[in-house]
């Protein structure tokens, strides 16, 4: 058993960049997972830096030097969160607390469609089995109510955190745009001289992750204002809402959209019935997925990701329950960065050892 695991370890480790690479690997993870928390602020400065500085890059490559493009930009960046913040998240909560304030009189409709099962179908279902799962799920959903009414006061905590991030993230946002080489150049000079694999997969998860973060970013904006312009002409209650939960759908290859139908459905359903209303507006819904899954998506991604649908959705799963919504939004990247070092780290080990041992 020792002799396998000085062979296993002699193979993949005994090169000098493949050493150094586990070793950034695991203090990466190490910092994320233990210093996750307070770090936070400067993670998403790093990710809303990344997003903009494609923009920086195309004024660059236009005529503009370098500290004005940074400025117009992060001013782009600051008019954009605040109308984000003062008009389309305001309109949304509210439309959350009413829509929990009305779920009562839904689960009463529910309930009496439910209870015509039992008759028509008397050996399937008792009527006190619909009666005890209605009385089960209206105590969850009151208790959720109760949470979303209250939350904006009883959450101080969150309050303080959500100021100091308005107020260091845009800091943090603009000295990463501004200074972004010299910080790449600071970093590399801790590098070996000697970095053939390290390279190889930057410089593909730099196209990668470049090409799929910003993409996204543009497609939950496109899906989410076309969802809402649209559902605003047909009237559907709850159009802010709704629309962000489209919008943010996109997180979630194959699922998010199948997930967040179903909310839609009942609201609309609540709302008008089974008329033509209804169906227009699943019909137009079923429209944006398919412009977005046929349409928006190859326009937007022109590298493609590399991966097995169950590879994504297991990414999905496993970064998701780990750091939640930023887990969603990158772990089709963080698979294909795990792939990429997969791929990459035998090769370069072989490679090194025939270096080092020509004969």
């Amino acid at each position: 058993m020792r002799k396998i695991l000085n062979k296993w370890i002699d193979r993949y480790f005994s090169d000098e960049e493949a050493l150094f690479l586990f070793l950034i690997l695991v203090a990466s993870l190490a910092v994320v997972i233990f210093l996750g928390a307070p770090l936070a602020p400067v993670f998403a400065s790093l990710i809303l830096a990344f997003l903009m500085q494609g923009l920086v890059t195309w004024l660059q490559d236009r005529g503009v030097p370098h500290l004005p493009s940074v400025i117009l930009v992060f001013l782009f960046f600051v008019g954009f969160v605040s109308a984000f913040l003062l008009f389309v998240m305001p309109i949304a909560w509210r439309q959350l607390v009413n829509l929990f304030n009305e779920l009562p009189r839904m689960v009463g409709q529910v309930q009496n469609l439910l209870l015509l099962l039992p008759e028509k179908y008397p050996n399937l279902v008792s009527a006190d089995q619909i009666r005890q799962l209605i009385g089960v799920a209206a105590t969850e959903l009151s208790r959720l109510g109760q949470w979303v009414v209250t939350f904006s006061l009883n959450s101080l905590t969150g309050i303080a955190a959500l100021a100091i991030y308005l107020v260091l993230v845009p800091i943090l946002v603009f000295f990463f745009l501004k200074d972004a080489d010299s910080m790449l150049s600071s970093f590399s000079a801790f590098l070996p001289e000697k970095r053939q694999m390290m390279t190889r997969i930057w410089h593909e998860m730099d196209l990668q992750i470049a090409n799929y973060v910003r993409g996204k970013a543009i497609e939950i904006l496109i899906v989410g204002g076309v969802t809402w312009i649209t559902f605003v002409l047909l009237g559907i209650n709850y159009a802010a809402l709704l629309a962000l939960m489209v919008g943010l759908s996109v997180l979630i290859p194959y699922i998010g959209a199948a997930l967040v139908t179903l909310p839609i459905a009942l609201i609309a359903f609540f709302q008008w019935g089974w008329g033509s209303e209804f169906m227009w507006l699943m019909i137009a819904y079923a429209v944006i997925q398919a412009l977005d899954g046929n349409v928006l998506v190859p326009l937007l991604f022109s590298e493609a990701v590399n991966l097995h649908p169950v590879s994504i959705i297991v990414s999905v799963l496993i970064f998701g329950s780990l750091w939640g919504f930023w887990g969603l939004f990158f772990a089709i990247p963080l698979a294909t960065l795990v792939k990429a070092i997969l791929n990459a780290w035998p090769n370069a080990a072989g490679s090194s050892q025939v270096e080092h041992n020509p004969g």
